[in-house]
């Protein structure tokens, strides 16, 4: 079993895969980790057309189900309204999006080669 911290931990470490692989694709990230009172933006990037909200799902393997799934409608609204208040604060003429990253490391940060499904415009 895994404690709150180690999840935590292994939460960030799980975002900064995927924010490495944004980069490696000409993503700037602009925030990671935005906090507001309605939740957290795992990750916020930007390019010239877009400015990406995405959530990050790190699973040790799709068995039970797809790491988007646990993205559900509520999780979905809370992203949402936190992206409205972000963009309230930091204004952009940059186009809006929501995507979901999975990434999957069956052994954890131990995990050699951790796979990234990433889907744009997932909501």
């Amino acid at each position: 079993m895994t404690s709150g911290g180690d999840r935590r931990l292994l939460g960030r470490w799980g975002e900064a895969l995927v924010a490495d692989w944004l980069r490696a694709r000409g993503w700037r990230i602009t925030a990671s980790g935005w906090r507001c009172r309605y939740g957290e933006i795992d990750l916020i990037a930007e390019n010239d057309k877009y400015l990406i909200f995405t959530e990050v799902k790190l699973r040790k393997s799709a068995v039970f189900a797809p790491a988007r799934a646990a993205v559900d409608r509520r999780k979905q609204a809370r992203l949402r309204i936190s992206a409205q208040l972000y963009l309230a604060n930091h204004p952009t003429q940059l186009q809006p999006r929501f995507d979901v990253a999975e990434v999957y490391a069956p052994q954890g940060m131990d995990t050699g080669r951790p796979e990234i499904c990433y889907f744009e415009n997932a909501f």
